[in-house]
């Protein structure tokens, strides 16, 4: 079992930093789920603005699902958003 608490090399990520990073984030739709998205996003990389994200509801409407394209600095940085996103009660998953 991979051991989550040790720093990963940066020679082992697939990912080049800096870079732009897209999260999927997907949630029951909600008028407000959209800009409370962005406030965790902007919490993790000040850059980001609204105008970045995608926005797509499901074909019946009770979901919808967000990309945030993100500028990625660090494998921490990622991680702290993911955990961020995957513990807020709006959201349902993350990718």
């Amino acid at each position: 079992m991979t051991d989550l608490t040790k720093p990963i090399d940066p020679a082992d990520s697939l990912i080049e930093y800096p870079s732009v990073f897209p999260i999927k984030i997907m949630g029951p739709t909600h008028d407000a789920f959209a800009e409370t998205i962005v406030g965790v996003v902007v919490q993790h990389d000040p850059t980001f603005h609204i105008d970045k994200l995608e926005v797509r509801p499901s074909s019946k409407g009770n979901y919808t699902g967000l990309t945030a394209n993100v500028y990625a600095v660090n494998r921490e940085q990622l991680d702290n958003l993911y955990r961020a996103l995957s513990s807020h009660p709006m959201v349902k998953m993350v990718l």
